[in-house]
């Protein structure tokens, strides 16, 4: 009661404090959403109180910037926390989804050198995911921040405000994400992973022919045994060589999906 006391005297003293405060609870609510789904900010190796303090100072920063206007009568402050919220969220899902072609390709490459049995937990989705899918991810978001992908997440979330007012009552979709890119990016996610994985995989193909032929020809030979111990080397040596190529990819991809959201 004192705190409401001591916030409506200060309302009294200075009008715009009610608004610029009601403001900054939702912009918060859309911020803590935003970081929840983001690419490199929902990353679990960034402590809470980071993430918190950073998500505060954002959102003073925004409520200068974005200038709030008076909530309109009737306007439910529930409604436009959740609103908010789902609109941060859906803008960091869409960038996150430029993610999962690295993790496609990463499984399709750990899976046919023969390491899926070497699982870790992977923090951020709280799920298993082996070595190699954890190394070429990390890569991937390397190269994401290195090209500038950090600016175009808050590049996009400051449009946001311009498409998606603080106290909106529905959220405009069409407007907020770039439909045609996103479909393509959707429909190329199986693509990008076989154009990242495609050399391991023909390189391990070949492999195996090599095998089956020498099965045929000396079948007192354990084929099964040697490509255990064939495939995860000649996997890494292909890794090595072709890993220049690989950041070239990837890079292009990001490139091309820079302007999805």
């Amino acid at each position: 009661m004192i705190a409401q006391d001591v916030i409506g005297q200060i309302g009294q003293i200075f009008p715009a404090f009610g608004v610029y405060l009601t403001a900054g609870f939702v912009i918060f609510a859309r911020v803590m959403g935003f970081f929840r789904l983001a690419p490199v900010l929902n990353r679990k190796e960034i402590p809470g109180l980071v993430k918190l303090s950073l998500a505060l100072m954002l959102t003073i920063a925004f409520v200068t910037v974005v200038k709030p206007p008076q909530p309109p009568a009737g306007n439910s402050l529930v409604l436009s926390l959740l609103l908010n919220y789902v609109s941060g969220a859906l803008l960091g899902y869409m960038a996150q989804l430029i993610l999962l072609a690295i993790d496609a390709g990463a499984d399709m490459i750990n899976m046919q050198m023969g390491l899926s049995s070497a699982m870790i937990l992977e923090p951020t989705t709280s799920s298993q995911t082996s070595i190699l899918a954890k190394l070429i991810s990390l890569l991937g978001i390397i190269i994401f921040i290195e090209i500038g992908g950090v600016y175009w997440l808050f590049n996009a979330f400051v449009r946001s405000f311009e498409i998606f007012p603080l106290f909106a009552s529905t959220i405009p979709l069409d407007r907020i994400v770039n439909m045609d890119y996103l479909i393509k990016m959707t429909s190329n996610v199986l693509y990008m992973g076989l154009q990242i994985a495609s050399p391991v995989l023909l390189a391990t193909l070949g492999q195996d022919i090599i095998l089956g032929v020498i099965s045929k020809t000396a079948p007192q030979v354990n084929v099964f045994q040697l490509s255990f111990l064939f495939k995860p080397v000649f996997g890494a040596a292909i890794m090595v060589w072709i890993l220049p190529m690989l950041i070239n990819i990837i890079t292009d991809y990001f490139q091309s999906y820079a302007h999805i959201i």
